[in-house]
Formats: structure tokens, C-alpha cells, sequence
């Protein structure tokens, strides 16, 4: 399997869900490399923005920044090797995330079949953009579904970041949540069409503010609070960024 690394080795780390409905729950997180798409605010673009890649990112202007060299931010993996590392921190709960999960699903079926041999009451969510559609093995492997359509602000034409058939799916399975990052008054539009067209339950929809600091988040974070109030929508702050800012790892 294909990992994103971090100081030499897989992303594999122990700390607390930061995003979504278990926000809060200590966890231990496995980050996949590779992804179908390139958003331009992605936070973790080291999975996907590789050099002699054509796609933008919001970095770009920063000083010393540049897409990153294969060699330095994958890792390849046996499922055997990374369930051997989750397994060390004695955690009921895993989160895998991305990149996207659902491209490398066989190998993350076979780590959750490891890790439940060993520990079975580990509960497993997958973080997913919703364009893949998980085979029924590993839908039935997978307690909690964290899906985060992509909307115009992400920089991406329709027809790559929505699949309907995966919205569809997604839309009717109980143990799916849906995540969307609001920037402006028009993603909120976007979101009540998705919500309309495929019959997302609204209490199963979050909103979360983009952002990288602090004072990012708290600059949309009230109004949309509210927003979800008057919605019936539910708020989704970040507090991994609140606690730790914008690092990997923790």
C-alpha cells in the first residue's frame, strides 16, 4: 500500500479526531498517498502534488514552497507492517484518510481484517470524496464514512469532483456523514442543491469553515454557525487546527 511519509516513515500517528461527527475521540490516523483530485486549498497536498504536476495549489505563492518529490512523501507498505504499527498505540479507533482511501481499498481491507483479528471492537472511518464507490466487502468493514464533496471553491470542474452514482450511495447509507468546507455565501448554495438533489439528511450534513490558523476559522466559523442553525445543518469546526495549528503528525 501506499502511504504518505512523514519523518522517514508511514503517517501513522496517535492524537484526537479533529473533524466530523466523533470530533474529539482519540484515534489513530493512516494516511493514504495518492489522490483523484488536486484542490486548491488542500491541507495535505504532499498526497497528491508532485512535481512535474500541472495542477495549482494555494502554497504556490509562499516563499521555499514547491510540489514535492515522490521519493520524499511516499512510502510503500504492507498492510501487515502498518497494522502493526496502529496496533502499538492500544487505540480502539482508526482513521483512514488521504489522499483518497478508496483507490488502495483492497489493502485497506486487508488492515482492518488485521487489526480486528487482534483488537475487535476497533472502530474503523474512512475519510472519502465521495467519487469512489466501496466494494461490499469493505462497506462492511467500515463503521463511519466521513464524505467531503468537493464544490466549486476547490478548483476542480464538476465532472471530476461529482460522481452521482457515488453521491447517490453515500446519500443512503446510514453510517455516512457528510462534510463540506464553506469559503463564501455560494458554497452554501451548492450545498443545498447536493442536500435537495440527493436526499442528504440534513442532520447528517456538516459545515465546516476553511481555514489553516486560528483567526482564519474564527473569521467565517460564527456566521456559519448560525447558518447551521437556521438549517438544520450541523457545525463542524476544526480543532486540530485550533490545537496545533497547521502541522502533520499530530
Amino acid at each position: 500500500m501506499k502511504l504518505a511519509k512523514l519523518n522517514g516513515g508511514p503517517e501513522i500517528f496517535h492524537t484526537i479526531q479533529g473533524e466530523g461527527p466523533s470530533t474529539g475521540i482519540p484515534a489513530v490516523f493512516i494516511r493514504a498517498s495518492g489522490c483523484n483530485l488536486h484542490c486548491v486549498w488542500c491541507d495535505s497536498d504532499a498526497t497528491w502534488n508532485f512535481e512535474n504536476t500541472p495542477w495549482p495549489h494555494v502554497k504556490d505563492a509562499l516563499p521555499g514552497y514547491a510540489k514535492h518529490r515522490w521519493a520524499d512523501v511516499v512510502i510503500e507498505l504492507d498492510p501487515s507492517d502498518a497494522a502493526r504499527a496502529i496496533l502499538a498505540y492500544h487505540c480502539p479507533r482508526v482513521v483512514i484518510t488521504g489522499g483518497e482511501p478508496l483507490l488502495q481499498q483492497d489493502d485497506f481491507l486487508a488492515l482492518t481484517s488485521l487489526i480486528r483479528a487482534e483488537l475487535p471492537e476497533c472502530v474503523f472511518e474512512v475519510e472519502t470524496n465521495a467519487t469512489r464507490i466501496p466494494s461490499p466487502a469493505f462497506l462492511a468493514a467500515v463503521d463511519q464514512f466521513n464524505v467531503s464533496p468537493k464544490l466549486t471553491n476547490a478548483g476542480m470542474q464538476e465532472s471530476l469532483r461529482l460522481n452521482e452514482d457515488a453521491l447517490a450511495f453515500f446519500a443512503s447509507l446510514p453510517t455516512a456523514w457528510f462534510k463540506f468546507v464553506i469559503t463564501s455565501p455560494a458554497d452554501l448554495l451548492e450545498v443545498q442543491i447536493l442536500h435537495a438533489r440527493y436526499q442528504i439528511p440534513a442532520d447528517h450534513i456538516l459545515l465546516m469553515p476553511e481555514g489553516r490558523t486560528a483567526d482564519d476559522l474564527d473569521r467565517t466559523a460564527p456566521r456559519l454557525a448560525g447558518l447551521c442553525r437556521e438549517l438544520g445543518f450541523r457545525f463542524c469546526d476544526r480543532l486540530h487546527i485550533r490545537l496545533w495549528g497547521d502541522r502533520r503528525g499530530v
